[in-house]
């Protein structure tokens, strides 16, 4: 059966089956609607460019993959779940240093080599926080610690926007306060359980939902691609 070793992460989740998380599971249209907003300011721009489409469809996929871990919630989709998160990371990073740089090679490579060995760091040193399905007890921050990376980095991001009076620093400012916001949600999801009875982890994905808007449109309206 394919909820017979079923992962049992969040507050919300009693048992095995499909719809045993359906606030979880539903709160991931967050993801899907700021991509359409974002493709839709992304259709109203004059400069775009193929990574601007990317990552507006791996918007979509990071809600894709975690409506499927919230339903089916096993090791395979626990992978659909992280991969889009950390692949949407990479490129963003990717992506926005190679325009701010004027489409410096070395720069965003050197950068770009930073950044994943932080990330390989990261999710190496936090791999027994991403799944408890075995553990006796909720991970240290309930496996939030793994996000803690992301955290500094894009907080470092909105500080580089303020100092240099970036156009971009709003939203980005607002993306990173989300962020922070969201990774509280995600932290207190067991604390609150007796209390709430279904968790906070849904607002993890609706703050998300909108951090992911914000990035999004800081790159489309603020650092557009080059040409269409």
């Amino acid at each position: 059966m394919i909820f017979l070793d079923y992962i049992d992460l969040y507050c919300e989740r009693t048992a095995s089956g499909f719809w045993n998380e359906p606030i979880n599971a539903l709160s991931n249209a967050a993801f899907l609607i700021a991509a359409l907003i974002a493709w839709r300011a992304l259709q109203a721009s004059d400069r775009r460019g193929i990574m601007d489409y990317i990552l507006i469809c791996l918007a979509a996929c990071i809600g894709v993959g975690s409506f499927l871990f919230h339903t089916y919630a096993n090791g395979q989709t626990e992978l659909l779940d992280v991969i889009p998160i950390w692949t949407f990371v990479i490129l963003y990073v990717a992506t926005t240093v190679f325009r701010i740089s004027n489409g410096n090679h070395l720069k965003t490579l050197r950068i770009m080599l930073i950044v994943l060995v932080c990330v390989g760091v990261s999710l190496w040193a936090t791999s027994g926080d991403v799944s408890t399905q075995d553990a006796d007890e909720p991970a240290l921050l309930n496996g939030s610690l793994q996000y803690l990376p992301a955290l500094v980095a894009l907080w470092a991001f909105s500080i580089a926007t303020v100092i240099r009076r970036h156009p971009a620093r709003i939203l980005v400012i607002s993306a990173a306060s989300c962020f922070t916001v969201s990774l509280g949600f995600r932290t207190v999801d067991l604390m609150t359980c007796g209390v709430t009875g279904v968790g906070t982890h849904f607002m993890w994905h609706v703050l998300n939902g909108s951090m992911v808007l914000g990035l999004l449109l800081a790159l489309i309206r603020h650092v557009p691609s080059a040409g269409k």
